[in-house]
């Protein structure tokens, strides 16, 4: 947060995803880093320590969201997690947001609305 502007992890594999999420999060405020892998999302996450992380469930294999919200709490991430999926009405059996510990749950293509509301609340 150098410029006072909470900092946002976004992990997504999709260019075209990860450009509209950052012209979404910039109007709204919020700096951005992104990563385009769980490997490379991790390693965000430790140099930048970011203020939220949205994550999309399935990038480089099908549970590679999941894991990576795993691997971000066993390294003592804090951070709210939202996570993002295009799977629909199937997310619920895909994943256990709850046990996960995830701040929310959104479906792909995200309402900007929506998303706003859920990152102001998680972040105050």
């Amino acid at each position: 947060m150098a410029d006072g502007k909470q900092l946002i992890l976004y992990v997504e594999d999709d260019q075209d995803f990860i450009e509209v999420m950052k012209v979404i999060l910039d109007r709204n405020g919020y700096d951005v880093v992104t990563a385009t892998s769980a490997e490379q999302g991790l390693k965000a996450w430790k140099q930048h320590q970011p203020d939220l992380i949205i994550a999309d469930l399935m990038r480089e294999e099908v549970d590679a969201g999941t894991n990576m919200v795993t691997d971000l709490r066993a390294a003592g991430n804090t951070a709210p997690i939202i996570m993002l999926s295009s799977v629909g009405d199937d997310l619920s059996q895909t994943m256990d947001a709850s046990q996960l510990g995830l701040a929310g749950v959104m479906q792909k293509p995200v309402n900007e609305d929506r998303l706003i509301k859920l990152i102001k609340s998680k972040l105050g």
